[in-house]
């Protein structure tokens, strides 16, 4: 099975780390993010890994080299100019010709990809997005008052919503809603499809995840690297 990881990104918001290193390299406990990465999809049959890489690809290449380290095929993708989030896959198109995992390489996930591939390809989508329930703590109480007298008070609950994971399964038949070599994000895919009516299925996340996008979110990986990985 085939997966492909986005490794491009700039890393701005986890700055003077990423300065020197890509963010998929940074080093959670005793490996990088992506090692951690490849390692879990590799345990659940993905045994043809792309890295789909803009910035300090070099640092990367030479890091993974061919994969065979890994048990797995390996092969580096390098943008020239940046294309977003979904365009780099016009560069695999080729080689995408079954149904393929992508995720971003800020995530950590404990995810069964198996049950997940299997929903994908089982499912008459042609594109399944991996959501997962996010609960933001509401700091303040609601106040209810008549004139300048407070009648009443009510502590608000937590906000919970369901996010993108970043994690996704694409058939090739999604390459004809992505433009060549053009800057393309996630968020213009899953709107130009839906404006087709085009089926987007949706798998919730049940296990262990985290987006590594902010500072504090790189301390609570190292925080919880081995107890859940």
């Amino acid at each position: 099975m085939k997966a492909v990881i986005l490794a491009g990104g700039l890393g701005t918001r986890l700055r003077p780390f990423t300065q020197i290193i890509p963010k998929p390299l940074l080093p959670i406990g005793e490996k990088s993010v992506l090692e951690i990465q490849i390692e879990h999809l590799k345990s659940h049959g993905f045994d043809e890994i792309y890295l789909a890489t803009n910035y300090k690809s070099e640092y990367i290449e030479k890091f993974f080299g061919d994969g065979s380290e890994y048990g797995i095929k390996l092969e580096i993708s390098k943008e020239d100019k940046p294309l977003g989030t979904v365009g780099p896959l016009t560069l695999l198109k080729d080689k995408l010709t079954e149904p393929f995992l992508m995720m971003n390489g800020d995530i950590l996930t404990l995810m069964d990809f198996s049950k997940f591939y299997q929903f994908a390809v089982e499912n008459p989508a042609t594109f399944t997005v991996a959501i997962k329930e996010f609960v933001t703590p509401f700091r303040f109480g609601n106040i209810f008052f008549a004139g300048d007298f407070v009648t009443g008070i009510e502590e608000k609950k937590d906000i919970v919503t369901k996010i993108l994971a970043g994690i996704y399964i694409m058939k090739p038949d999604v390459f004809n809603f992505i433009p060549d070599g053009e800057y393309y994000g996630m968020d213009s895919l899953i709107q130009d499809m839906l404006a087709k009516k085009l089926l987007i299925a949706k798998y919730e996340i049940r296990e262990y995840w985290l987006d590594i996008g902010m500072e504090d979110d790189y301390r609570k990986a190292q925080e919880i690297y081995k107890d859940k990985f």
